[in-house]
């Protein structure tokens, strides 16, 4: 396949599923092995275009972060509350993931386990659905610090390639009675950190081939995927707001299980 096509192809990829609780890298890992990509050629791409999907959560909310930030400066309360309830959130996956970062690093190379993680957390999805009783609609900043710890605790589980960190992170927010909207815009925000994170992460990992010029893919595909990746979540945000605070999630739940029993079923033939 022609390497701008297929630049263009995994930038909807990953802007379409970055912020839906279907998994990015899953699909991600899912389209390399099914469409017949090679994997490390495309590692370095794959790992800059994430930080499209995290600009399109700085441009969505921008009104947001600029009154965090401005609050901070005369030392707001609120301003105070949004960092900590954030990085309380960010902490559990942050100290996991460099601590367990090899045996990640093995998961991602077995795309049957991201079958089987897309399964188990649809049906996840659907028994939170059924028993969560979620709260009144609040700010982030007024979540108890308690709960936003656990929130962090439940973004683990997005080690496992297919499981989807915002998948875990709203399944979570909703089994401690966060209303909604509001665990999905807390899952956003805490996308910023844990995503720059991991990719910076990544980045130190692959500096060998950032310095030989990205590999095979060069960094006009790399520029491709990364605004793709842009405009593409950026319309997810908006569009993914407003379906759950009317259908709630119970159809990407129905989703995982579908897509990951076809998955499945086409790498075990």
């Amino acid at each position: 396949m022609n390497l701008t096509l297929t630049a263009i192809l995994l930038g909807i990829v990953e802007g379409l599923t970055e912020f839906l609780p279907v998994s990015s890298t899953g699909h991600l890992i899912l389209a390399t092995e099914l469409f017949g990509y090679n994997a490390e050629t495309w590692k370095v791409f794959n790992i800059v275009i994430q930080l499209g999907a995290i600009l399109a959560v700085v441009v969505q909310f921008w009104r947001t972060f600029w009154a965090v930030g401005a609050g901070l400066l005369v030392l707001n309360p609120v301003s105070i509350r949004f960092v900590r309830n954030v990085l309380l959130a960010f902490l559990p996956s942050a100290v996991l993931g460099v601590l367990l970062k090899s045996y990640i690093d093995i998961l991602l190379g077995a795309p049957v386990v991201v079958g089987y993680a897309l399964i188990l957390g649809g049906i996840a999805i659907l028994a939170i659905e059924r028993i969560a009783k979620p709260g009144p609609l609040t700010g982030v900043a007024e979540l108890p610090a308690k709960q936003c710890l656990g929130v962090g605790l439940a973004q683990c589980l997005a080690m496992v390639p297919g499981v989807s960190r915002s998948g875990a992170t709203i399944m979570g927010a909703l089994a401690m009675g966060i209303e909604r909207r509001t665990a999905a815009e807390f899952s956003f925000f805490l996308a910023v950190p844990t995503m720059m994170g991991a990719t910076t992460l990544e980045l130190l990992d692959s500096r060998e081939a950032l310095a030989a010029g990205a590999g095979p893919v060069g960094w006009s595909e790399i520029a491709i995927g990364f605004f793709v990746s842009f405009i593409v979540a950026l319309v997810v945000i908006k569009a993914f707001m407003a379906f759950v605070s009317r259908s709630g999630f119970g159809p990407f739940a129905w989703y995982r299980i579908v897509a990951g029993a076809i998955a499945i079923y086409v790498l075990s033939n």
